[in-house]
């Protein structure tokens, strides 16, 4: 028989196989077709001549930034990681919060030899979802990137447009729409035409507010009172000086940066407020539930108190009765003396 805190399912494990581990490689597959493969077509978005927001000097291959992508991708993937690996462990060994979390998750029994403990599934269900939700990230903003075709700063400069056959003068601002007009690289033209929204903009601050709720809903410590504001601040502003330090460089609008940062923090927001609950229990804590039983209960069983209105009330009401009125036949005297 399991003790009250284990739980027996038999559907948990395959549930988690044929269902959230199809989803999560569908998802990577889809991200990977995105990113990897010429499967979507971006859209041709023409230009004005000679625009001046588009005339910005080519800053160079992504790896020559200030903040490569390689470290980028590797930064929002292990700090996230970590934190909650270290902080589900230190709440873990620490007595107090240990017996919190067996109050909140029960151990799962899934067979004669399988336990699931609270630690196990926390970390599980954490990074899962995190790991799912930079994947759901990373293809929205592809999604976005080919649907819209927006131009980045330094289109012109790379597309090196042959304005022959055209009306377009130093000063004229006509409309091209003819995109075979670009004599540059194919590869970093199509590059500079995946401008909206921000990719490292979207996936940084997806990191930093995830991490950020995690830490500001699940570690309970008393000791410091700054350690948790300086660590998500610290987070936060990681992730608003990688979006200006796309626009310092020319290699996104301040839009596609904004646009970024409103995406990445929606689908953090979406995740850790409806997927994962503010990252607490499944299962409410015992205060909780006797409060709800309490006030369940009908009225009547609650002890009523008297008014002294109503008692003078049913003084004055005893003549009028019929029982007051026998009463006064009986004993003619003055109720009111």
């Amino acid at each position: 028989m399991a003790s009250d805190n284990t739980q027996r399912s038999y559907s948990i494990i395959p549930c988690f196989i044929f269902v959230e581990l199809v989803i999560m490689a569908g998802t990577v597959l889809l991200a990977y077709y995105f990113e990897c493969t010429d499967t979507f077509g971006i859209h041709i978005q023409g230009f004005f001549c000679n625009d001046a927001e588009l005339l910005k000097p080519y800053p160079g291959h992504e790896d020559t930034s200030f903040i490569p992508p390689l470290i980028l991708y590797c930064t929002v993937a292990a700090v996230p990681t970590g934190v909650i690996f270290i902080g589900e462990m230190s709440m873990f060994i620490m007595k107090s919060t240990r017996e919190a979390l067996l109050v909140q998750e029960k151990t799962i029994v899934t067979g004669e030899c399988c336990y699931l403990n609270p630690l196990i599934r926390r970390i599980i269900r954490f990074i899962g979802v995190f790991a799912f939700g930079l994947f759901a990230t990373d293809i929205f903003v592809n999604a976005g990137q080919v649907v819209t075709g927006n131009l980045a700063p330094y289109f012109l400069s790379v597309c090196k447009p042959n304005y022959t056959g055209t009306e377009c003068r130093a000063a004229n601002h006509q409309f091209v729409s003819n995109g075979n007009i670009c004599t540059g690289n194919p590869l970093v033209v199509e590059q500079a035409r995946r401008s909206f929204p921000s990719k490292e903009a979207s996936i940084s601050v997806y990191s930093a507010v995830y991490v950020t709720m995690y830490i500001t809903s699940t570690i309970k410590t008393k000791s410091s009172r700054l350690a948790k504001p300086v660590l998500c601040l610290g987070t936060l502003c990681a992730a608003f000086l990688t979006g200006l330090n796309r626009v310092s460089e020319y290699r996104n609008h301040c839009s596609d940066v904004i646009a970024g940062f409103i995406l990445g923090s929606s689908v953090a927001l979406f995740l850790g407020i409806c997927v994962v609950n503010n990252f607490k229990g499944v299962h409410r804590t015992a205060s909780k539930q006797k409060t709800e039983d309490y006030r369940g209960l009908p009225l009547m069983t609650f002890p009523r108190v008297e008014s002294p209105l109503e008692t003078l009330s049913a003084q004055f009401k005893w003549p009028f009765t019929q029982h007051g009125r026998e009463e006064l036949l009986r004993h003619p005297v003055n109720p009111y003396l």
